[in-house]
């Protein structure tokens, strides 16, 4: 174990994800991290349309990159993001069955002496597609946000589980009482109140009252500080890091890594489990 990799938020730019295959083939990574936001919905980037972009492209890059690297092909572990149409799982699981990935959403996986562990789900966001999005530790729903129970989803869910699921119990029931000293949990959203999650809501009111400049997860953040795992990586608020000027936190023992970024570069993290406060991040 030792060079990790970590992306988020491509949203289907061919362009992104051609760095990042250069990158990988280049540095030889031991593992690389995708934090979800990885399809281009709602739109496609102009000039870069497929009809199919997991199968049309995705599948074939890392395919032929596999091909490329062989036995030092990465481990990599995929989750989706709220901008992805759950609808397109089907086709993330037979990329894994290829060997390309491990989707990693509410799973718990292996990363040698690490656990690693994968959530996409977000807290209510003012978006319409809700097939990533929970309540957070409560049926509380933000100013300007809609609730799960509202918008639209690209597969059916049980009437009660979307209005009594949380991401409080959600990660209950994913980390179970394991320990989390060496475990690398792969997460779309942030954390609340930290340098991940601001975004760029400064001035803006409704009724009068102000909005909460900080979106991230009450749930993650309480879990973090009460489990501390090793490392979480975390994209979702793209403006975050210019506007804090930070994409490395601690909160106790464990390191937070912010890959999200809302200019056109590639955004990179460089990590090594062993040595997390040495991570490194690059606009590709």
């Amino acid at each position: 174990m030792s060079l990790c990799f970590f992306a988020s938020d491509l949203h289907g730019r061919v362009d992104r994800y051609r760095k990042l295959v250069e990158a990988i083939r280049h540095r030889r990574p031991a593992a690389v991290f995708l934090g979800g936001d990885l399809l281009p919905f709602p739109v496609p980037v102009a000039g870069e349309q497929f009809a199919d972009f997991l199968r049309e492209f995705l599948h074939p890059a890392f395919a032929d990159l596999r091909d490329r690297l062989g036995d030092a092909y990465p481990d990599m572990f995929v989750i989706l993001g709220n901008d992805d149409p759950r609808a397109e799982e089907v086709t993330v699981l037979e990329g894994e069955a290829d060997g390309l990935w491990r989707y990693v959403h509410q799973r718990e996986e292996t990363l040698g002496e690490y656990a690693v562990y994968g959530y996409a789900c977000v807290p209510p966001t003012p978006f319409q597609l809700k097939d990533w999005e929970q309540y957070d530790v409560s049926r509380y729903v933000p100013p300007v946000c809609t609730s799960p129970e509202e918008g639209w989803r690209s597969i059916p869910v049980p009437a009660h589980e979307v209005r009594h699921g949380t991401i409080a119990r959600d990660l209950a029931v994913l980390t179970g009482d394991r320990p989390m000293d060496r475990a690398i949990l792969l997460f779309h959203t942030p954390p609340h109140e930290t340098a991940l999650d601001r975004a760029a809501l400064d001035g803006k009111r409704i009724d009068h009252v102000p909005l909460d400049v900080h979106v991230g997860s009450i749930a993650v953040r309480r879990f973090v500080e009460s489990r501390q795992p090793w490392i979480t990586l975390h994209g979702h608020v793209h403006e975050s890091v210019r506007l804090t000027g930070q994409w490395h936190e601690q909160l106790g023992r464990t390191h937070l890594f912010g890959a999200a970024h809302d200019g056109p570069e590639l955004a990179l993290v460089e990590f090594d489990p062993r040595d997390p406060g040495a991570a490194r991040r690059s606009l590709l």
